[in-house]
């Protein structure tokens, strides 16, 4: 009887802690049950929507287009960016590519421009409107050099280091040459006109800061050097004049008669 009285009490508390252990587990598996359906509807609840995920290609280039032309150059960009990397291999992400670096340009970012050129190039070099890339690059030089100090603390161009003038001049150079028959030749010859009158009036200031040092020797150096690499800009003119007046200081009497004769030759 005390056997089967233990035995009987043993089952009670077996059967006790069964009811318990499944009742826990029952309010875990609720637990989790209930938490795996929060996370999904907070999930469902933070995910944006996107408007764009049935978007053609054409639908992605129309609407960067549509930006574009409104000014509206950030979203433009992002449209452009959306195109490339759902169509890489479409033709409308070449263009697509192409024109990024025309908004870039017209955002304010010239070196963004500039990069995105050399990226189209790079990508695209037998491509019909390549020769647009080769000039956006240029312009963009053109524009970084001619939109830094000057703009904002009114130094002169002829005091600045030339070195964007000159990379602008190299890249306009490059697309006349390989593309003599670009639609965009003229306004680049026209272009690195501008840009030579600028690399000579930094010589001449350049010339013109020895001469009033007392290094005269330089100065007309410095002179000769835009007579004989710039000689069709307005320049000259000064560059005689500064070598005159070193040849003078330096007691190179003839020198400096031959330099005034010029010069007034070419006032006449």
């Amino acid at each position: 009887m005390i056997y089967s009285s233990s035995v009987h009490r043993y089952t009670h508390i077996n059967l006790t802690l069964n009811k318990t252990v499944i009742i826990d587990f029952m309010r875990i598996f609720t637990l989790i049950t209930i938490l795996g359906i929060a996370l999904i509807f907070s999930g469902c609840a933070t995910t944006p929507y996107d408007e764009t995920f049935d978007w053609s290609a054409q639908k992605f280039y129309d609407e960067a287009k549509t930006a574009a032309d409104s000014e509206n150059y950030l979203l433009a960009l992002n449209r452009y960016s959306q195109l490339e990397a759902k169509f890489p291999y479409s033709k409308l992400t070449q263009q697509a590519q192409l024109e990024t670096i025309y908004v870039h340009f017209k955002s304010g970012e010239p070196e963004a421009a500039i990069a995105a050129a050399d990226r189209f190039i790079k990508l695209n070099p037998r491509h019909p409107n390549v020769d647009y890339a080769y000039y956006l690059k240029g312009v963009s030089t053109y524009d970084l050099e001619s939109n830094t100090l000057e703009k904002w603390m009114g130094e002169s161009r002829s005091e600045r280091d030339p070195q964007k003038a000159r990379e602008s001049f190299a890249y306009f150079k490059e697309l006349i040459t390989r593309y003599p028959n670009s639609q965009y030749v003229d306004d680049a010859i026209e272009r690195m006109n501008n840009i030579r009158n600028s690399l000579a009036l930094y010589e001449i200031a350049v010339a013109d800061y020895y001469l009033r040092r007392g290094a005269y020797l330089a100065a007309v150096n410095r002179a000769k050097y835009v007579i004989e690499n710039y000689p069709k800009t307005t320049s000259i003119d000064k560059a005689l004049e500064i070598m005159a007046m070193g040849y003078e200081k330096l007691k190179m009497d003839d020198l400096g008669k031959d330099a005034r004769k010029v010069l007034e030759q070419n006032k006449k």
